[in-house]
């Protein structure tokens, strides 16, 4: 089973950052935007289109944010608990040398 489930700790940490430049980015053109005003724009149609497009995105990187928060808490988390296998694996196989090594037998039979 080991042979075919396998994770690369280090593309997690670059999957966060690449999470982390997608929210600001996203908030980074809404924000360029924040300065224009709807009466700048034109026809009071378009002027109402556009209110209701910087509103309605708005919400929506706001929810995007969000998700991509608890994306990064369950990613973060998961490779906590990788890293932490890790290690333990790498202490078990250290002690395992270590005995193997020393002459020591592996307990009662």
């Amino acid at each position: 089973m080991g042979d075919h489930f396998k994770t690369d700790v280090g593309q997690l940490e670059q999957f966060l950052a690449s999470l982390e430049r997608c929210v600001d980015e996203l908030n980074e053109a809404r924000a360029a935007l924040d300065h224009v005003r709807a009466d700048q724009i034109g026809t009071s149609r378009l002027d109402e289109a556009c209110d209701k497009f910087q509103a309605e995105w708005k919400y929506g990187a706001e929810k995007t944010k969000e998700l991509v928060g608890e994306i990064k808490d369950g990613v973060k988390s998961n490779k906590k608990g990788y890293e932490e296998v890790e290690a333990a694996l790498e202490q078990a196989f250290k002690q395992i040398a270590e005995k193997s090594t020393s002459g020591a037998t592996g307990g009662a039979r």
